[in-house]
């Protein structure tokens, strides 16, 4: 055996998730928002301009996938770390072998982070300077929403782009190459894999395209030849390395059920809404995702009516997941009541709606003086927001100016008269609010 087959060896002992890896747009799955032709992200790589950015999407969608394609596509150097388990001093060593590298070869160096929202304060200060100074170009790949999870000086220098799961579509063409490809996938295997145990696999992996590769991968390794040689994948094999059993509906169906789930619960019919809940997760669905829709519900229709609900329906997530199935179902059937037999109100999904299309289009964000950040200001912003009032002062409520000035008579928030926003009304008449 010479050097090459050991490193060929090496290549076939990782991981098929590792080995179908991208490195050119051609090979990338999904993520067309992003990286189709023309768009901003992709001119961006492909001219090598790309300054420090964060990737942010769930598992497996492609995050780490599209940071080797850029290593692939510049010519810049390029540096991973994880932040689970890299330091300070990892980041310094990684700062300066890219100060060398531009200083003596004129090179640019990409540190790409894995799970850089665990990067504590201490960490991210380190990295910062380098940052600033261009020292490195930085790529930080996270599952977390970076503007809540990371250290704002870091995100408020990089532009982040956000990430979405895979389609099923997206999943099932992935796999299809992975059995064809004899190099790096699993065609030197010549598996036949039955279609509906596919279409499972790409649907049942949630988006992820990681754990598809790795329950295909599975699914071949593990199914016996059968007397003519030939490795048959059929669903009960593809249910087993997924660990989930195949929807006792079609896709169609699935789509029915959830829509009636939904639509039951606005309607306040808890009957049918725990029937489509059970059919759902009976059927295969994983029971989060029916939780998900809870708590969307809970806000969106329930709302400012009864605030419990959303309480009820987020103390259901957390019991299911400490508790699992079936014990988790209790819980959830209870939340499932209560968002049910909850007052009704959209109040708040119009007044989001309306605040949202308000901060998307208005220009002009004129904040009042008074509201200010003072602590770095000029003599004269102090003595401007000398001119706030603090409600504490006056009872717990003044009247004051607290939009920018043109939308200064905005009303995105009106309580309706049900449930608990008959109260809301109560206490906006007490203290002289519309």
């Amino acid at each position: 055996m010479d050097l090459f087959d050991f490193n060929d060896n090496e290549e076939r002992a990782k991981p098929l998730a590792e080995r179908m890896r991208a490195s050119t747009f051609k090979d990338f799955v999904g993520q067309r928002h992003l990286i189709s032709e023309g768009s901003l992200l992709r001119r961006a790589i492909s001219l090598d301009r790309l300054g420090s950015c964060i990737f942010w999407g769930p598992p497996g969608c492609g995050k780490t996938t599209l940071a080797n394609v850029i290593a692939a596509q510049t010519n810049a150097e390029f540096i991973k770390l994880n932040a689970v388990n890299a330091g300070v001093a990892d980041v310094k060593k990684a700062v300066e072998k890219a100060r060398e590298n531009l200083r003596m070869f004129g090179k640019r160096t990409y540190l790409m982070l894995d799970e850089c929202h665990r990067f504590n304060k201490t960490q991210s200060d380190s990295l910062l300077p380098a940052i600033e100074q261009g020292t490195i170009l930085f790529i930080g790949s996270t599952t977390e929403n970076p503007y809540a999870s990371m250290t704002p000086a870091i995100v408020s220098r990089c532009r982040v782009f956000q990430f979405e799961a895979l389609t099923a579509a997206d999943i099932k063409s992935a796999l299809e190459r992975a059995l064809s490809d004899k190099r790096k996938g699993l065609g030197s295997y010549g598996a036949e894999v039955e279609e509906e145990a596919l279409t499972h696999l790409a649907v049942t992996a949630g988006g992820d395209l990681r754990t598809a590769y790795n329950a295909l991968e599975l699914a071949v390794l593990t199914t016996p030849p059968a007397e003519d040689g030939k490795i048959r994948v059929k669903l009960s094999d593809a249910e087993q390395s997924i660990q989930r059993k195949a929807l006792s509906y079609n896709e169609d169906l699935y789509y029915d059920i959830l829509s009636a789930f939904c639509k039951s619960l606005r309607g306040s019919d808890a009957n049918a809404v725990l029937y489509y809940a059970m059919r759902l997760i009976e059927g295969g669905c994983d029971p989060l995702l029916v939780i998900r829709r809870l708590i969307a519900h809970s806000a969106e229709d329930v709302g400012m009516s009864d605030p419990q609900a959303l309480l009820m329906a987020t103390a259901a997530l957390t019991a299911f997941k400490n508790m699992g199935y079936p014990e988790g179902l209790l819980p959830l059937s209870e939340a499932i009541i209560y968002v049910c037999e909850a007052e009704k109100s959209n109040s708040v999904v119009m007044a989001m709606d309306a605040a949202r299309a308000d901060a998307k289009n208005n220009r002009d964000d004129d904040i009042p003086r008074y509201l200010r950040d003072s602590s770095y200001a000029s003599k004269e912003m102090k003595a401007a927001s000398k001119g706030y009032k603090y409600p504490h002062n006056y009872g717990g409520y003044v009247e004051q100016q607290y939009l920018p000035d043109s939308l200064k008579d905005r009303v995105y928030y009106t309580p309706s008269d049900r449930g608990y926003e008959k109260t809301v009304q109560e206490i906006r008449k007490n203290k002289g609010k519309p």
